[in-house]
């Protein structure tokens, strides 16, 4: 697992969409210093804390739930309907994989 030297946190990647993105004013993929248990739930309350604008957008205010049109992808399997606090897969906290942030596409 990638730690963090001073904290001991695993060191997770998140892409995010485009529009999240530019929301949080970063390029590329984001590295987020994360407490051990790294779960769904631990990567976004870092990600939250370290980017206030991204409150509200990925999860509900009131439910924290994950928002209808976006989607969570780690190791190529889609953890969107995952428990929160499912712990992530092993490449996902050595940060050798991103965890995906995606936003959904419907259409017919």
């Amino acid at each position: 697992m990638a730690e963090s030297a001073s904290t001991g946190a695993a060191q997770v990647r998140v892409a995010l969409p485009y529009h999240l993105r530019n929301l949080a004013h970063v390029d590329g993929d984001i590295q987020l210093a994360v407490p051990a248990p790294v779960t769904v739930r631990a990567v976004l309350d870092a990600l939250e804390a370290r980017y206030p604008t991204l409150r509200g957008t990925i999860r509900d205010y009131g439910t924290g739930q994950r928002r209808a049109f976006l989607r969570f992808f780690a190791c190529q399997e889609d953890w969107s309907l995952e428990s929160l606090d499912k712990p992530l897969p092993d490449p996902v906290v050595a940060g050798r994989e991103p965890l995906l942030i995606i936003g959904a596409v419907a259409g017919g």
